[in-house]
């Protein structure tokens, strides 16, 4: 196994996504966020490991609660840490994604308002995103929570 944060988490997405292994994606998430120091480690690290790790809850809340220090560290990401990690996108790419599952979250817990709050804010920053599978991926997730939202009006 890999010591680079950025691989061992992409190897427990792949766990995840490729393998359908939910809880020990989940338990390879926990041990690389005690390596990194959890909310002190690098800025980048924090963001991508908190964004995956919401990816493999349970409880919603606790999705909210990964999604959101996602969103705060995404704040404190350099261009420059980004680029040494091979990160090809511009760190304005990270938001639309993480406005979109903070908001997927707020609609589940049905806070419609805030729900709609993180939707607009996807969308003012979506124009980053390239028309690729990444960004198509992130722009159907906004169509699809905006008619979530629209029929639970």
């Amino acid at each position: 196994m890999s010591t680079d944060p950025m691989t061992r988490i992409g190897e427990a997405v792949a766990l995840h996504h490729q393998q359908g292994q939910r809880e020990a994606a989940r338990e390879q998430f926990a041990r690389i966020w005690e390596d990194i120091g959890g909310e002190q480690g690098d800025p980048l690290h924090v963001c991508v490991l908190a964004h995956s790790m919401a990816d493999v809850q349970d409880d919603v809340r606790e999705e909210l609660v990964w999604d959101l220090r996602a969103l705060a560290a995404a704040d404190s990401v350099s261009a420059e840490s980004a680029a040494r990690a091979g990160v090809t996108l511009p760190v304005a790419g990270l938001y639309p994604s993480l406005h979109l599952n903070v908001g997927e979250c707020y609609r589940k817990l049905g806070d419609l308002a805030r729900a709609r709050e993180h939707l607009d804010l996807a969308r003012e920053t979506i124009g980053v995103l390239a028309d690729d599978d990444y960004g198509r991926l992130v722009r159907g997730g906004l169509e699809d929570l905006e008619r979530k939202l629209d029929s639970d009006r």
